[in-house]
């Protein structure tokens, strides 16, 4: 503070100045923010004129947060509407200011001997914090938009101060946006510019979000506890509790938690408080102390209470999934009831999207399933039924393929088999529905991906031109000067380059994997319809003999296998027990259709910890439905399929897929060419599966086809060798 004290100021005037969005349109496209919105406050305090920065300046806010001015007058803090800010330095008076909505403040002192001239510099700040602003007023609606405001942003001279401004915002989009190993690469460059423990704690939070959690850890606690204010010391040992969490440290989770929390009661930092509790709650709930949990959670209902409507509801969720996985279904149903009234308070004010647990159609159908676990089937089906006519209305097709499929369960255990029937119907139209959405959201995604790459390619030439452009001028401007300062100059132009050579690698290297992994969900995606082509043509057999019984049991294992498939369908990778289980359940169904053709065994060595394995998903259903349809199902003979699982290492297991049919050759001379098309296809896609997923995961999966036997019907042998990560 040497520098802003030898300035004498007689007469001291402090404005807050809003900066407005003067040709950028944003005061009519701004999105009403809610009321209990936390969002980010950007501001600087200066001496007008000279515009020198005031450093240390404390900027608190009654709901806990702290910080101070850096050595260029900047800070930001969070808070929402409505939030008291207070600004104290020792030399003007301490300033009071509510929070309206989200502005960039600045803090003008004046003096005597300021003069009010702009100069270049000033006019070149001005057009930065505009198009900051700008960025921050479209980061949740537009992330094209914002992402080019901040590539104008850096499209002109300026401090590294602001470049770590421009690249901690460019961050917090892209973790807006789910993009987290941009927003890791953006939160580094901005700490590379100028190191704060803000910018640090989001990046911890960034690397959490990646599942990169031993980093994430490293991260949090590599930061200093006596340069972070209060509510950012929370903000770190929840962080810490996090990452431990999820790699089921659970005791130092809840160690770090409770750290959190004492910071929080002290210094009255109320909606930490009701989260750490929450989060201490599902610690202990993840350990099995389920009394401790419930008292934890009780505290966090009554603190939630106590601040808004929203929030208390968001508590009650979390409590009503505690009393489900606990089985305490009549607090369950109790609680899912209250949310259910609070929710229409909330949905006056504001629209609940599909994707968040506060809707009704979602509450309704969890109560309709927790009469259904309690055998209250009649008093289930009025609620499915209400969660199926709201998720209809609201287009959430997710709640109505579940209300759909209950309710086909709940009328079939009542024996109305009419209804039940017309529920399956409606669940498979559905079902349709939902697949067409699904390959168009991934089309949209692909395109999103590549709109963004873009932006963040344009903003990378620009960062690299400026560092070319910057060498070339310090080699001009000492071209006069002694031989070895010329030597040094390059040496620093070429590391530039190198650096520069390392991130465009680094994010061709992402975008890379960003492309396999949308090819994985392409080719899943391909899969899936011919495997639920065959299976509804099973269906069809049954209703063609009038066997409806069968249909019915049939349909049903279906609908189990279908939804299982679905919920896997978005992994690269699911636990080896769970593609036991579907295996199973196929095999079984396929069985049941040419049960006078073949039986079958699953057969897996108990000394496997089928939990610690992950295949990916749907990799073996092809094999064994090769097996069936053209090996199997020929033979004159009744036939076995067998499906064997033995570990062959600690890290390595094999998967042998053997049947005794007619084996390849013979199967192939039976086939039409349009078989022949289909087959060749559908081996092509899990070659192209395999190899994607070795080039990923340093060839995890390996598969070889052979002759299982020297007889007439020489059947076949798949072997599938999957290692573990």
């Amino acid at each position: 503070m040497g520098e802003v004290k030898t300035h004498k100021i007689y007469s001291i005037v402090v404005l807050f100045c809003l900066i407005g969005f003067v040709g950028f349109g944003q005061n009519n496209e701004a999105k009403k923010l809610d009321k209990d919105e936390i969002f980010t406050i950007r501001g600087e305090v200066y001496i007008q004129g000279s515009r020198k920065p005031v450093e240390e300046v404390s900027i608190e806010v009654n709901n806990g947060s702290y910080t101070t001015t850096n050595k260029d007058g900047k800070f930001t803090i969070k808070a929402k509407i409505g939030d008291k800010l207070t600004v104290r330095h020792n030399d003007f008076e301490t300033i009071f200011h509510t929070i309206e909505k989200n502005e960039r403040i600045t803090i003008k002192v004046i003096s005597e001997d300021s003069y009010s001239r702009r100069s270049k510099s000033n006019s070149v700040t001005m057009r930065f914090n505009q198009m900051i602003d700008s960025a921050d007023v479209y980061l949740k609606k537009d992330a094209e938009k914002s992402i080019k405001f901040i590539g104008d942003a850096l499209n002109v001279e300026i401090t590294p101060s602001q470049s770590a401004e421009a690249h901690e915002v460019l961050g917090d989009i892209h973790m807006y946006w789910k993009q987290y190993d941009l927003a890791i690469s953006n939160y580094k460059i901005s700490i590379q510019n100028a190191e704060t423990s803000s910018i640090k704690l989001k990046l911890g939070k960034a690397y959490l979000r990646n599942n990169d959690f031993q980093n994430s850890i490293s991260t949090y606690e590599n930061l200093k506890e006596e340069r972070l204010s209060n509510y950012e010391t929370t903000i770190l040992f929840e962080g810490i509790g996090d990452a431990n969490l999820e790699i089921k440290n659970i005791p130092k989770a809840i160690s770090s938690y409770e750290e959190g929390l004492k910071v929080a009661k002290e210094h009255l930092i109320v909606p930490k408080v009701t989260d750490l509790n929450s989060k201490i709650a599902q610690a202990y709930n993840k350990k099995g102390e389920i009394n401790k949990a419930k008292g934890y959670f009780d505290n966090s209902l009554n603190l939630a209470a106590q601040e808004n409507k929203k929030r208390s509801v968001e508590e009650k969720v979390k409590v009503a999934e505690f009393n489900s996985d606990n089985q305490d279904y009549e607090s369950e149903i109790q609680l899912r009831k209250e949310i259910i009234n609070d929710i229409k308070d909330i949905e006056r004010d504001s629209v609940i999207s599909n994707e968040s647990p506060l809707t009704s159609q979602k509450q309704n159908y969890k109560i309709g399933n927790a009469l259904l676990l309690q055998n209250r089937t009649d008093d289930a089906i009025p609620y499915l039924e209400k969660s199926r006519i709201e998720a209809s209305e609201k287009g959430d097709l997710d709640v109505e393929i579940d209300s759909n499929r209950k309710l086909a369960e709940a009328n079939s255990i009542l024996g109305n088999t009419e209804k039940a029937n017309a529920y399956n119907y409606e669940f498979r139209n559905v079902v349709d529905e939902l697949y067409a959405k699904r390959i168009q959201e991934i089309s949209q995604a692909a395109r999103f991906s590549r709109n963004i790459a873009e932006q963040q390619n344009r903003i990378t030439s620009l960062e690299s031109d400026r560092a070319l452009s910057r060498s070339k001028y310090e080699l001009t401007q000492e071209r006069n000067k002694r031989q070895q300062l010329i030597i040094y100059s390059l040496i620093s132009g070429l590391v530039l380059l190198l650096i520069t050579g390392y991130l465009m690698f680094k994010y061709i290297k992402q975008q890379r994997l960003a492309n396999n992994l949308l090819a994985l969900k392409s080719l899943r995606s391909q899969m899936n319809p011919h495997f639920i082509f065959n299976a509804l043509n099973s269906v069809n057999s049954f209703i063609a003999t009038n066997d409806e019984r069968t249909a019915n049991k049939y349909l049903s294992d279906f609908s189990r296998l279908m939804r299982s498939v679905l919920e896997n369908s978005e992994e690269d990778f699911i636990p080896l027990k769970k593609e036991i289980e579907l295996l199973d359940l196929y095999t079984k169904l396929e069985h049941f259709r040419f049960q006078d053709k073949f039986n079958y065994s699953i057969e897996v060595d108990e000394t496997i910890d089928i939990e610690e394995f992950q295949i990916p998903p749907m990799l073996l259903q092809p094999y064994i439905e090769n097996a069936v349809w053209h090996g199997l199902r020929y033979k004159t003979k009744k036939g076995h399929l067998n499906i064997a699982i033995n570990q062959q290492s600690k890290d390595e297991l094999t998967i042998t897929i053997s049947d005794d049919g007619i084996g390849r050759e013979r199967s192939k001379a039976l086939k039409t060419e349009h078989q022949k098309k289909q087959n060749s296809k559908g081996m092509n896609n899990i070659k192209k599966r395999v190899a994607i997923l070795n080039e990923m995961y340093k060839d995890k999966v390996d598969v070889t086809i052979a002759d299982f036997q020297t007889t007439e019907d020489a059947g076949t042998k798949v072997v599938v060798t999957l290692k573990k990560d």
